[in-house]
């Protein structure tokens, strides 16, 4: 509150109409900031295209965020990111998998669309936080004069990894009000707050992902993608034909097409051959990785080389690793031991302890 005019703050939540944004919206309610609900719409409804994906997003989820508006008597607006939505987040997740990578939209979502689209809106309305559902925290480091990104408490739900994109101007900014409650405190307390979204159901995907993804990715390129390459083992010996690489990703094992005397597994895919390359189980264990694009948030970008402990997917455990810079934005990562299945495309993010220091994009 600010002690000078007794004038609340004023903080907009992004409300996707499931338990957890809801939730925040009215711990924030109760602890006497002016909240504003607003809701993202990602999607015509009226073409079908939604009908291929997930459980995110739909009309069904902007019902149940204004009732829970209306029931918290705050204000409530659905803004139109369908564009954004289109270019940022759908558009690379197509190009991504052209490439021959695993892209992960649910990143890019937040790093786009929540953290600086919507933040945008946000100031526009004159708030000066935006809060999200998020199970992650944000603290301030005197000392070292930064903003800080830790995990959420429920080490089960923390949603850290998908946030290392954040800048500190971001971080300043943000409210994670479910960062020091569980999963079922928040049901407890939409239960207390009478929310009619107290039983919901969580998303049964992470973010964004179409079922038939193949079949969405042919109609978005927009040209014929189904061109056909060898299928090669690691002696580059053609053990038969792919059907597009855009089909596999690595460490997959069904639906390859080829079949040897032990279990095979997509190895790599190598857009630039279009050979989709396949071998056993102990192929996929890699030494470490290189990852692009990397955002360092509590610490600069390293010139020497460091310990931390890596996430190469969003329910990895991690693994201990020395990372060693490269170029002002790219990264040497090497592992303590091998690690199987390193994804291009997917982000690689570095914890010192509790805290999310960095990140990056996986090239190779």
């Amino acid at each position: 509150m600010n002690t000078l005019t007794n004038k609340p703050k004023r903080v907009v939540v992004a409300m996707s109409g499931g338990v957890d944004s809801s939730v925040a919206a009215a711990l924030l309610k109760e602890q006497g900031y002016d909240v504003i609900g607003i809701s993202m719409q990602l999607w015509d409804y009226t073409d079908g295209e939604r009908d291929r994906f997930g459980s995110c997003c739909s009309l069904d989820d902007l019902y149940d965020a204004r009732t829970v508006a209306d029931r918290l008597d705050i204000p409530f607006y659905v803004v139109n990111f369908e564009d954004a939505f289109s270019k940022s987040v759908v558009d690379y997740f197509v190009e991504g998998y052209l490439k021959g990578e695993t892209p992960n939209p649910c990143l890019k979502c937040n790093q786009i669309l929540k953290f600086e689209t919507l933040l945008k809106k946000a100031l526009e309305l004159e708030a000066d936080f935006l809060a999200t559902g998020h199970y992650a925290r944000v603290a301030h480091d005197e000392d070292r004069g930064r903003h800080l990104l830790l995990r959420g408490r429920d080490l089960s739900k923390d949603q850290s990894y998908f946030l290392f994109t954040m800048t500190q101007k971001q971080l300043a900014k943000i409210i994670f009000p479910l960062g020091d409650l569980t999963k079922t405190d928040v049901r407890k307390l939409a239960k207390k707050f009478g929310l009619n979204v107290a039983e919901k159901k969580d998303s049964q995907e992470i973010c964004f992902a179409p079922e038939d993804y193949p079949s969405f990715i042919i109609k978005r390129a927009g040209r014929n993608i189904d061109a056909k390459g060898e299928i090669v083992d690691l002696s580059g010996n053609v053990l038969g034909m792919h059907k597009g690489l855009y089909k596999y990703t690595i460490g997959q094992r069904k639906g390859i097409g080829v079949t040897r005397g032990e279990p095979l597994y997509v190895l790599k895919i190598d857009s630039e051959t279009n050979r989709l390359v396949v071998g056993p189980e102990q192929g996929l264990f890699s030494n470490g990785l290189i990852a692009k694009d990397t955002n360092w948030i509590g610490v600069s970008f390293p010139k020497t080389e460091i310990e931390v402990l890596a996430k190469i997917r969003y329910r990895h455990k991690g693994i201990e690793a020395n990372v060693a810079p490269l170029d002002d934005k790219r990264v040497e990562v090497r592992f303590e031991r091998p690690e199987k299945s390193v994804t291009p495309g997917q982000a690689v993010v570095f914890y010192k302890d509790d805290e999310v220091i960095g990140g990056g994009w996986i090239e190779r």
